[in-house]
C-alpha cells in the first residue's frame, strides 16, 4: 500500500484508528491524516442543507468565535495523531483539514489524493443517538472505491468498573451461589430408589 487515508476526529472510536494501523497495516509511503470540520455540529439538519446553504452558512460565520473554536480543535485533534503516528517511526505524513459532510469529503478526500486504505473509527454510538447523528463509517465502507479498514473498538475491557457493575457482579454470583445452595439441599433430600 502506497497511500492510506486515515480520518480522525475527537471521539473514542477514532483513536482506535491507531491500534489498527499499528497492529495490521504494513507501512505504506504515505499516511494522509484527515479531519473534518462541521460547523454546523452534529445535527440531522446539516443534511438537510444543499451546497448553497452551506456556503451562506460558512460566509456568515466566518471571522467569528465559532469558526476559532472549531479550526483550534481541528488542530489539536490532527495534531495529537501526528504525534501519535510520528511516535511509530518511519511514516511520511501529511495533514488536511475539509469542512462539510464527513462521507462526502473523506470519500472526496480518498479520490483526490489517491488513496489505497481508508481507515477510520467506528463511533460507537446505538439507537437513536446513532441514527441522529449518521453512520459514516457504513457509508464510507459501502460507497468507497478502495477497501475501508473500520476500527472497532476491542472487546477487553478498557474502562473502569463502575459502582454499579461491581453491584451486578455481586447480585449474579449472589445469585448462583444461593441456587447451588438451594439444589445442593434438595438433592441431598432426594431418595434414590433401586
Amino acid at each position: 500500500m502506497k497511500k492510506i487515508l486515515i480520518a480522525v476526529d475527537d471521539t473514542k472510536g477514532s483513536q482506535n484508528v491507531l491500534s489498527v494501523f499499528r497492529n495490521f497495516v504494513q507501512l505504506p509511503v504515505e499516511v494522509i491524516l484527515l479531519h473534518i470540520e462541521r460547523l454546523e455540529g452534529r445535527s440531522l439538519m446539516i443534511d438537510m442543507l444543499g451546497d448553497a446553504e452551506r456556503s451562506t452558512l460558512r460566509e456568515m460565520l466566518r471571522g467569528t468565535d465559532h469558526i476559532e473554536a472549531v479550526e483550534t480543535r481541528s488542530e489539536k485533534i490532527l495534531a495529537f495523531y501526528s504525534r501519535e503516528l510520528k511516535n511509530d517511526g518511519q511514516v511520511t505524513l501529511r495533514t488536511m483539514r475539509r469542512e462539510g459532510i464527513p462521507t462526502e469529503e473523506i470519500l472526496h478526500v480518498a479520490d483526490e489524493v489517491g488513496a489505497d486504505l481508508i481507515i477510520l473509527g467506528q463511533s460507537g454510538r446505538k439507537g437513536f443517538d446513532r441514527f441522529i447523528t449518521g453512520r459514516v463509517a457504513e457509508h464510507v465502507e459501502k460507497n468507497a472505491k478502495v477497501p475501508v479498514l473500520v476500527a472497532r473498538r476491542p472487546l477487553m475491557c478498557e474502562e473502569p468498573y463502575t459502582k454499579r457493575d461491581a453491584w451486578a457482579a455481586v447480585s449474579v454470583t449472589s445469585a448462583v451461589v444461593f441456587a447451588l445452595f438451594i439444589l445442593g439441599f434438595i438433592l441431598q433430600k432426594v431418595t434414590v430408589i433401586h
